[in-house]
This record gives structure tokens, sequence and C-alpha cells, in this order.
């Protein structure tokens, strides 16, 4: 398994409009496109109301690559730019828990 989480920190309240937007385009494609996605939810922090964090797993790093290569990836990373402040990706190697 290859997971990692990604805090974005957008610059306002329109942003995070677009930011969310943006995101329900790209989830349609991960779900028909990429097989070795086993999880991949946002969340919107309850005290930082512009900020959004992204629980990625993945089968494996291979997975993990061929999101990076998809054309719907693609397409997000380069329009989340202009809406994002900050960003900040934290990559976690499992120790411990339950399900799959």
């Amino acid at each position: 398994m290859f997971a990692l989480v990604v805090r974005f920190d957008l610059h306002d309240p329109t942003a995070a409009t677009s930011f969310d937007a943006l995101v329900q385009q790209l989830l349609p494609g991960i779900a028909a496109h990429e097989p070795g996605t086993v999880v991949y939810t946002v969340h919107t922090l309850l005290d930082a109301p512009l900020s959004r964090i992204f629980y990625e797993c993945y089968a494996d790093r291979e997975a993990f690559d061929e999101h990076e290569r998809q054309p719907h990836t693609a397409t997000f990373l380069r329009d989340r730019e202009r809406l994002c402040r900050a960003t900040r990706v934290e990559l976690l190697t499992p120790t411990g828990g339950t399900g799959a």
C-alpha cells in the first residue's frame, strides 16, 4: 500500500468554491480509470474552512504513478495552482491498523 495526505490552503471563499468544483470534475475520472486507487477522500477542516485535506491510498507506488499520469489529474494539478496559497504533501507508511 502507498498512501499520502495532502493539505491545500486556499486563498479565499471564492477560491474554495472553485477548488471544490475542480475536485468534483476530478473524482469521476479517478473512479472510472484508476483501479489501483483504493481510497481518495477529500475533507474540509472544521476549524479551517479554507483548507482541504486529501487522503489517498493506492494499491502500490505504481498505482500512484498511474494516477499522476492521468489527464484528469494533470488538469486538476494545473488548475488548482491559482486557487492555493500553500500545499503540503505527507507520504505515509503503514505501521498498524485494520481494514483493507
